[in-house]
């Protein structure tokens, strides 16, 4: 499944820098596994004001709060439960416009929709008149009850160990860490390490489905959104309403296949980045690959105590890849590190890993990771990606090597075993669901979008293209794919399976 160290929402970019899918017990009437208690099915949601978070202060306007019980198990669902923040506001327009809820997932796996749905709220005013704006955090992310594994000083001395080992000691530092994180998770998370999956988030959104009151299940995924996205459909085709899937991730990819596609999609990025500077992409990215060199032997000083490291200089330069607008930020940065200074690019880092300015960082990193090893099976040992990383590093020379290790460090000696290689998408008599791709996407390369459609299945699958650059389509500037997506959602306007958006 996802080796998702570099997967995160175009939302979440957009707003900073401004599963498993196993089928189960499904059945073909739109229901699957034993379902909810109907304790737990009819609870009612105690809708007031939102507090302020470690992420920021408390939303304003007419932005609600609740708190909603989900069985820690849905293979018992009677048994302990799961308490789950959610985070709304009720439809601007006329009530007899309004058409119901739609839920948002912004991506990660780890990212806070309580968080993320205010500011990106700004993008939806059309759909705002006719819905209800609903988010919030899955199971095992920031306000439901998430997943932490280190403290902020444990996270900074990991900084330390090199992601891309060069000796057996930096190879043994580096494994030692990827175990010593997941028996962090497992002491930090306990029983709920082993009931973060996608397939468990996807069944959490059937239940906030009827508690919300919603017949059908209307909802917009961006980037791992689209992936839960598809689960659902998959678990539930018939009780499937408008679904908008956004930055799409391949539903065919293994762990080495994303990682792969990642490395793909971040040199793709990388080269439109640097025909932008009137540079050639070969030379250009040659010239960061020996700065990445050198940055290994060296790591940078920064205006700081701390130094950049590789892997730090790595995540600087993917984090302003995700949206056009940051490109001259990353010429800057790239600049002053050819000049010995590293502390652009460290800011870029800490925004990507939300370290804040005193040194504190949030847990997205770890609901991602937990999430992730929990949804994929494979487990790539060290032998099996030495073989691999020269045509991780054809791929790309700046980013393959790094990917290429990850493959093999994120999930090792996970405390949980992994549920599948692929997750399961198939929705056979679900309602056509809207799959938005764009060309120039660095973390989920265009070419997800028409496989998801594919896996969906025929009549089910229907792909929109932009041919345009940054993480995600929508709201990214194109009026085309706005008011097709709108259209989509407010009218049920299918488009014609490969409209192209320029």
């Amino acid at each position: 499944m996802l080796m998702a160290r570099f997967l995160r929402g175009a939302a979440l970019a957009a707003v900073v820098l401004l599963g498993a899918g196993c089928s189960g017990s499904d059945t073909s009437d739109g229901k699957s596994g034993s379902g909810p208690p109907s304790s737990l099915g009819s609870q009612k949601l105690d809708w007031g004001r939102c507090k302020a978070t470690s992420d920021g202060p408390a939303p304003g306007g007419d932005w609600q709060c609740a708190t909603m019980k989900v069985p820690l198990d849905h293979s018992k669902p009677d048994g302990e439960t799961v308490d789950l923040a959610l985070i709304r506001s009720r439809a601007t327009g006329d009530a007899d416009e309004r058409i119901g809820s739609l839920l948002f997932n912004f991506g990660g796996p780890g990212g806070s929709g309580v968080s993320i749905m205010p500011p990106y709220a700004s993008l939806t005013d059309q759909l705002h008149e006719r819905y209800d704006l609903v988010s919030w955090d899955p199971r095992g992310v920031a306000g439901s009850e998430g997943v932490r594994c280190r403290d902020d000083e444990e996270i900074q001395a990991a900084e330390a160990v090199d992601s891309t080992p060069d000796d057996a000691a930096e190879e043994t530092a580096f494994f030692e860490d990827a175990s010593d994180f997941g028996a962090d998770c497992a002491k930090g998370a306990g029983k709920l390490l082993a009931h973060v999956s996608t397939t468990d988030t996807a069944r959490d959104m059937d239940l906030m489905r009827q508690v919300l009151g919603d017949d059908k299940l209307h909802y917009f995924g961006i980037s791992y959104g689209t992936e839960l996205g598809g689960v659902y459909a998959h678990l539930f085709p018939k009780n499937v309403g408008r679904l908008a899937l956004d930055a799409v991730v391949d539903p065919t990819a293994d762990t080495i296949g994303h990682a792969k596609n990642q490395s793909l999609g971040f040199q793709r990025a990388l080269e439109s980045y640097l025909k932008s500077t009137d540079q050639d992409p070969e030379e250009g990215t040659r010239k960061i690959a020996n700065l990445l060199e050198r940055i290994d032997a060296e790591p940078l000083a920064t205006s700081s105590e701390r130094r950049l490291t590789q892997t730090l200089a790595i995540t600087g330069i993917v984090d302003p890849l995700y949206t056009e607008h940051s490109w001259p930020a990353l010429t800057s940065a790239l600049d002053a590190a050819e000049d010995g200074d590293g502390t652009e690019l460290l800011a870029f880092a800490d925004e990507y890993n939300e370290r804040d300015p005193e040194g504190r960082y949030g847990t997205g990193t770890h609901s991602q990771r937990a999430i992730s090893c929990l949804d994929q099976k494979q487990r790539p040992t060290a032998e099996e990606t030495k073989k691999l990383l020269p045509e991780f590093r054809k791929i790309s020379p700046v980013f393959g090597e790094f990917m290429g290790w990850d493959t093999a460090g994120w999930c090792h000696d996970w405390p949980v075993p992994g549920q599948v290689d692929n997750p399961e998408v198939s929705a056979p008599g679900a309602p056509p669901v809207l799959v938005v791709g764009n060309t120039g996407d660095p973390a989920t390369p265009y070419e997800g979008a028409r496989k998801m459609a594919d896996e969906l299945g025929e009549g089910v699958g229907v792909v929109l293209t932009w041919q345009g650059e940054g993480h995600g389509a929508y709201g990214s500037g194109s009026d085309c794919v706005d008011s097709t997506v709108n259209g989509y959602l407010l009218e049920g306007t299918v488009p014609k399976d490969g409209k192209v958006c320029s």
